[in-house]
């Protein structure tokens, strides 16, 4: 991804991170694994985060470029 991508490789690495955890946490279940488990939440709160550091990048992003037009 480009420098300017405008917080998409956040919003991308924030949901392969949502995904990758939600898989942790169902087979941590299954296998009655608690670390595992614990793993997963943990998989899910960062992608949660990186995808919010996205929106708002894009957000900036969005902002400057209306000011542009003024």
């Amino acid at each position: 991804m480009t420098k300017n991508d405008h917080g998409l490789k956040e919003k991308v690495e924030g949901a392969i991170d949502k995904v990758k955890g939600e898989v942790k946490e169902v087979v941590g279940k299954v296998t009655d694994n608690k670390k595992l488990q614990a793993e997963g939440k943990w998989d899910k709160v960062k992608g949660t985060a990186k995808d919010t550091v996205g929106n708002v990048k894009e957000k900036v992003h969005e902002y400057k470029e209306h000011k542009k037009e003024k």
